[in-house]
């Protein structure tokens, strides 16, 4: 609704595992929540409407990639991303700081300016300072704005973890002050220190200082081990408020987040259900289904026969296998959609198990399936 504040609560708790519901002008969230990525604006290959009808409440879009297409200029003619792309409900959108890792060959950071890329479109130079990516997340008009971050790649070098600490935290401060005061929209920060509890800890408490909407663990899901990624949250994830949203950026597989909701997380985003949908990667409950597999050449029975979102029950195996092997791109289209139908599902059963007591039994039935 218009006008409401963006709050948080905190419903119920099974053991570490958080059951609760984001409130913002444009719905609700219930979390544990899984924002699909609609990196430029669309989730690849979905429709926005099937979107919808899998139950999805929020969607992760990318600063750095609409600052370059379609423009800051463009964004506010239609008043923001949700009126561009017809999409009603809540918007995230990651600051850039990601990208600053990712196209690192593409950019140099500067503590006092913030990163200075060469685009990776046309070769212009880009400065995206900390105000600059909030006033590129105001024109897109998100819901939730993310810091700008340095997000180091995988490595054991304090000094290099230390230094983004330094950066980030500075960032975060600026960005704080350039957010402003807007209670209908949420401004969270992002924590860094790579494998470290101890440089994790420093992180959350300068952030803490600077007081955020919400909290974001970064710089995991960088190529490190599952079990390192969830032994690191199990040592800080209670360093972190208690009354405010706990995002993990980027992750991830469903073991990857049911292990983090293990440990006390309350959102999330990844590709992984389109990426994997463009290579006919089904998940399922019963595992990953890899649709290209000659096994399936016959096989007249669908993926999931509960799926009605658009007649996904009435595609069988073996048609899928086909247009996968006749590089249809419907076949990715409509595994996308299966498998962020699946993600929504999933996350429901977290939250109902978490609310009857029972998610270590959820959990221990589905964390090793998804390897």
């Amino acid at each position: 609704m218009p006008g409401t504040e963006f709050s948080f609560e905190l419903i119920a708790q099974d053991g570490k595992a958080r059951l609760g519901k984001i409130s913002t002008e444009r719905g609700d969230i219930d979390t544990p929540a899984f924002m699909p990525v609609g990196t430029q604006g669309t989730v690849k290959g979905v429709f926005t409407d099937d979107i919808l009808k899998t139950n999805t409440q929020i969607i992760l879009a990318n600063t750095y990639h609409l600052l370059l297409r379609p423009g800051i200029q463009t964004l506010n003619k239609f008043k923001g991303l949700h009126n561009y792309m017809n999409w009603k409900k809540p918007i995230l959108t990651d600051s850039g700081g990601y990208q600053i890792m990712s196209l690192s060959k593409f950019n140099k950071i500067d503590l006092n300016i913030g990163a200075i890329f060469k685009s990776h479109l046309d070769g212009k130079k880009i400065i995206l300072s900390p105000e600059k990516s909030i006033q590129v997340q105001k024109s897109i008009n998100s819901d939730i704005i993310m810091v700008l971050d340095e997000c180091p790649k995988l490595t054991k070098d304090k000094k290099i973890l230390s230094k983004a600490i330094e950066v980030s935290t500075n960032w975060a401060r600026r960005s704080k002050i350039e957010f402003g005061n807007n209670k209908s929209k949420a401004l969270f920060g992002i924590a860094q220190g790579g494998l470290y509890k101890d440089l994790r800890i420093e992180s959350i408490e300068k952030l803490i200082e600077i007081d955020f909407n919400g909290y974001a663990m970064g710089g995991l899901a960088v190529g490190e081990k599952q079990l390192d990624m969830f032994s690191i949250l199990s040592e800080t994830t209670d360093y972190l408020p208690k009354k405010k949203p706990r995002y993990l950026m980027g992750v991830g597989t469903p073991s990857d987040i049911l292990g983090a909701v293990n440990e006390g997380i309350d959102m999330f985003d990844c590709v992984m259900p389109t990426r994997s949908g463009r290579t006919g990667l089904a998940f399922t409950w019963a595992g990953k289904v890899n649709l290209k597999n000659s096994k399936y050449q016959n096989d007249k029975s669908p993926i999931d026969e509960k799926c009605e979102v658009r007649e996904l029950n009435k595609y069988s195996k073996s048609y899928l296998n086909h247009l996968i092997k006749s590089n249809e791109m419907m076949a990715s289209m409509l595994i996308s959609l299966h498998n962020i139908y699946f993600y929504q599902q999933f996350m429901r059963e977290i939250q109902k198990n978490i609310k009857n007591g029972t998610f270590q039994m959820f959990y221990k039935k589905y964390i090793n399936l998804f390897d």
